[in-house]
């Protein structure tokens, strides 16, 4: 027998992997289509991700399909019969999910062959350091260029049978940002003779919070968060080196430009004022999601036709996916899916409701073949 959705998620579930290390997770998704009928299907790994092409009885242009593989560093804390058994690693942002509705797709084609060409992209590390990117450019994708793509987000806020989504801008362009200090440590008792970086880092910290309320349009929007500070070794060690870590995200790509350079000149003057060696790391950098309008318009229209299907039409976000970059050389759209629960994206409680599953295959089944 095949295993139902339900099965497929929880075990996706108990196997998150971070980016470009999902082996466990590519082997089981490669042993689940292998299972299915093989007679219109082909399939081609790229790193730890994969495409699975089904040939369309007409095929006069490709549709693609993009779900996420890779977990995040976090320790989960749902207390599920099926948590993660990879310590310090969960499935917090739904891409056990995104699979699971893939593959639901993909079985259903397997059996029903499709009038067009499909594509389905299981696609690693978009939680980082960015898979999106390097796999459009790989040679594997490019052989099987679609003319279209569409992929979803699971929105913990809205409930089962939600459906949410935009024209044009959908999602944030994102930079992360990582700020290195390095002064002279010493002694506790004489700090003269040292150059604390500890509080290099904490002025630098309050100065960045004024890069927004001061340097961005209030009509425009954008963050700048730190989630991490890192300094010293002993409570009577004068640090020598400092670390902090962070987010930037931008509804524009002139307000990303005009943070970075705001930031730029921040480290400048700590440099100068705390006679210190700065250096900055924007790290991975991903674009805007813009939506394609009269494909997004045609799926609107389409979800506002359906029986048990409520559409909402969102407002942009501040999320970040890479998602974005298979957007700028190929028409499409994301959408968000309401999966009812109580805590967010990236919460270590983070417990979706499975019905979702089922309603997401058979809404995206009647949507694709009407392509």
């Amino acid at each position: 027998m095949e295993p139902s959705l339900i099965d497929v998620r929880r075990a996706l579930h108990r196997i998150p992997e971070l980016g470009f290390e999902e082996y466990k997770t590519q082997t089981y998704l490669l042993e689940l289509i292998q299972s299915l009928p093989q007679d219109f299907l082909e399939v081609k790994t790229w790193k730890t991700g994969i495409l699975v092409r089904v040939r369309g009885r007409k095929g006069e242009k490709t549709v693609a399909y993009r779900a996420d593989m890779d977990g995040l560093p976090i320790t989960e804390e749902t207390g599920l019969p099926f948590v993660s058994q990879h310590e310090g690693r969960m499935h917090a942002c739904g891409h056990d999910l995104h699979m699971t509705i893939a593959f639901g797709l993909l079985r259903h084609f397997a059996y029903h062959q499709p009038e067009t060409h499909l594509l389905f992209i299981f696609q690693p590390a978009e939680e980082g350091p960015g898979g999106a990117k390097p796999m459009l450019d790989s040679e594997e994708f490019r052989m099987w260029w679609p003319d279209e793509i569409i992929a979803l987000h699971i929105a913990p806020e809205y409930p089962v049978g939600t459906i949410a989504t935009r024209k044009g801008l959908l999602f944030a362009n994102t930079s992360e940002l990582f700020i290195d200090l390095k002064g002279q440590g010493g002694h506790a008792a004489y700090p003269h003779l040292a150059n604390d970086m500890v509080v290099a880092a904490s002025h630098l910290v309050t100065q960045l919070q004024s890069v927004v309320s001061r340097n961005v349009d209030p009509l425009d929007s954008a963050v700048v968060t730190i989630g991490v500070i890192k300094g010293g070794t002993k409570q009577n060690i004068i640090a020598e080196t400092a670390r902090i870590e962070g987010t930037i995200r931008t509804l524009s790509i002139e307000s990303m430009k005009k943070v970075k350079k705001r930031i730029e000149a921040l480290v400048s003057g700590i440099e100068i004022g705390f006679s210190c060696q700065a250096s900055i790391d924007y790290g991975s950098n991903y674009c805007q999601v813009w939506n394609d309008e009269e494909r997004v318009a045609r799926f609107i229209e389409y979800s506002q036709g359906r029986e048990g299907v409520t559409f909402i039409e969102c407002s942009e976000a501040m999320t970040g996916e890479d998602f974005g970059y298979f957007l700028e050389e190929i028409p499409g759209f994301m959408f968000w899916l309401g999966v009812d629960t109580n805590y967010g994206l990236h919460d270590a409680r983070l417990n979706p409701n499975e019905d979702v599953l089922s309603f997401a295959v058979q809404h995206l089944i009647g949507y694709i073949e009407t392509l």
